[in-house]
């Protein structure tokens, strides 16, 4: 059974899928034993999820972030510092391993660090996806936790990263 219980309407992250409420928790019997499950909907593309009591804390389901978290992100994208490595490689499955961790924090590092990176050079397409897919992340669950549209995050996103001399990232897919 997961550590943290969630119930019906509960908004709730499903890692690198972004933010989903929970509208049903149910039981499916295979004969010889009974499992409970969370059905959740992903708000942004409508999927539905299954995800079982017992994996719900191994595949990073979580409850959306609150205002103390949301103010450490902000603080983390307005200082100058950050971690990249050289290596394309290293960098990318560095990169792809925060992005599964689920922790949003982690997901604003993998935006700053390739912010970083662009400045300097051009992303290849892979880290281009990725950046795009950080930023939907991290906007997607700021909106639904501070229940306020999309378009308001954007624009505090960028105060914080204005901070450090760096832009939120248009649609970079097109360039």
């Amino acid at each position: 059974m997961s550590s943290m219980a969630f119930q019906v309407g509960d908004k709730v992250v499903y890692p690198n899928h972004g933010v989903g409420i929970i509208e049903q928790i149910s039981n499916r019997s295979n004969g010889i034993s009974t499992e409970s499950f969370y059905l959740l909907k992903i708000a942004a593309s409508s999927l539905r999820v299954m995800v079982p009591f017992h994996s719900a804390d191994n595949v990073g389901l979580r409850r959306v972030v609150r205002n103390a978290e949301i103010n450490k992100i902000l603080d983390y994208l307005g200082i100058a510092a950050a971690d990249t490595h050289a290596d394309w490689k290293e960098r990318f499955k560095e990169n792809s391993e925060r992005m599964r961790t689920g922790s949003l924090l982690d997901v604003a590092a993998v935006l700053k660090n390739l912010l970083l990176l662009n400045q300097s050079k051009p992303l290849s397409f892979r880290e281009k996806k990725m950046l795009e897919r950080a930023r939907f992340l991290l906007v997607n669950e700021l909106a639904m936790a501070k229940n306020v549209n999309e378009g308001e995050i954007e624009h505090l996103l960028n105060r914080a990263l204005a901070k450090c001399n760096l832009r939120f990232p248009e649609a970079l897919l097109d360039a």
